[in-house]
């Protein structure tokens, strides 16, 4: 896992969760970014990350190399992938995602022939530009008028092939503009893996607020109550959440830990060990809870302080809060497209959701909106 920028959490995350027992042969490493004698600079790009990294992966034993971004949310399969590459022949594979014209512009386009290769591709093409980019889909896709084919940035390369493309190209910092265009036009073969799930890129806050609160649905697209598709975690031992004074709650994910005294929880995601005071409401927002408790002796001692979690008689919508945030009584935070985008001490704005940021203190009678 190569990471470079706030990566804390994500750090003790995967530490704390991918522990392999002695009988395994299995590891999960966490590569920051490092300055070595022989490269002084931070990774410039997809590309630049994986080919600074290359003294701590080439000494392992393998024949092909799965890329993956770190920011997009999706439930694939690995192995038919590779699959795919290896039954092809091909040098390299890209993951691909049928999408209409209006999202074609925001990716990269290949164009796919009818052997499954990829003799041409463009980066985020204006919609004057996508005549002749057609490739074929299947027909649901088709009627969807979803027949444009969009690199969703996953790579498989044959060991020789990266590190033969590394060596030609080290001015090269990314896979997307440079070093698949340069294939492609090398005359590589480059093979094109069609996925049919679901994808979205969760590199925004608008897209990550978005991809959140389509959990609530009643069967969202990605869905986290199936067995085949679990996601993993380290366990915390903690309690149910458990609720009081006649909470209303619709189309909500509560997690482990949770006290609620809330009156209305609708369309929100609340977060492990969150503390909700009486008669607040909720709604259409992302409450990522508290590292740790707060203990009732810690809240009495400490009166002159507000409390971690969120007070009563509040109203919190279309909004992100962070870990270990302390609101205090009656703040309201409302965002909407009325917002500007804007950087405050405790909070920020994009795109229209408001963004209280960790262990953040918002006052009481605080109004953002």
């Amino acid at each position: 896992v190569l990471t470079q920028y706030n990566s804390a959490s994500l750090n003790a995350h995967i530490k704390n969760t991918y522990n392999f027992d002695i009988f395994t042969k299995g590891f999960v490493d966490i590569l920051a970014a490092e300055q070595t004698p022989g490269n002084k600079n931070w990774y410039q790009g997809t590309a630049d990350a994986v080919r600074q990294s290359r003294q701590h992966y080439e000494r392992h034993d393998f024949d092909y190399i799965l890329i993956l971004s770190g920011d997009q949310l999706y439930q694939m399969d690995f192995e038919d992938m590779a699959k795919h590459h290896v039954e092809n022949g091909a040098d390299i594979t890209i993951a691909c995602l049928p999408v209409d014209a209006r999202d074609a512009t925001g990716f990269g386009i290949m164009k796919v022939n009818d052997k499954g290769f990829i003799p041409r591709f463009i980066e985020k093409p204006g919609t004057d530009e996508l005549h002749g980019w057609v490739s074929e889909v299947s027909p649901m896709n088709k009627k969807r008028g979803r027949v444009y084919l969009a690199s969703m940035g996953i790579y498989i390369f044959n060991r020789q092939v990266i590190q033969d493309m590394f060596d030609q190209y080290p001015q090269a910092t990314d896979f997307g503009k440079e070093l698949i265009p340069t294939a492609i036009a090398e005359g590589r073969k480059v093979s094109a893996y069609q996925y049919e799930g679901y994808w979205t890129d969760i590199g925004t806050i608008h897209s990550f607020f978005e991809a959140n609160i389509e959990l609530t649905d009643h069967i969202p697209p990605f869905n986290l109550f199936e067995a085949r598709t679990q996601i993993y975690t380290r366990g915390r031992m903690l309690p149910p959440a458990k609720f009081y004074g006649g909470t209303q709650v619709n189309r909500a994910l509560i997690a482990e830990g949770s006290i609620v005294h809330a009156r209305l929880i609708d369309g929100s995601l609340i977060g492990i060990r969150s503390r909700i005071g009486e008669n607040t409401v909720i709604k259409d927002a992302v409450v990522m809870g508290n590292d740790t408790y707060q203990t009732l002796e810690e809240i009495a001692i400490h009166t002159d302080q507000i409390p971690m979690g969120i007070g009563h008689s509040c109203h919190i919508e279309h909004a992100i809060l962070d870990k270990d945030c302390r609101i205090g009584n009656n703040v309201v935070i409302k965002g909407g497209s009325h917002l500007p985008d804007q950087d405050m001490e405790g909070y920020c704005v994009r795109d229209g959701v408001v963004v209280v940021k960790k262990g953040a203190v918002i006052d009481e009678g605080t109004r953002i909106m």
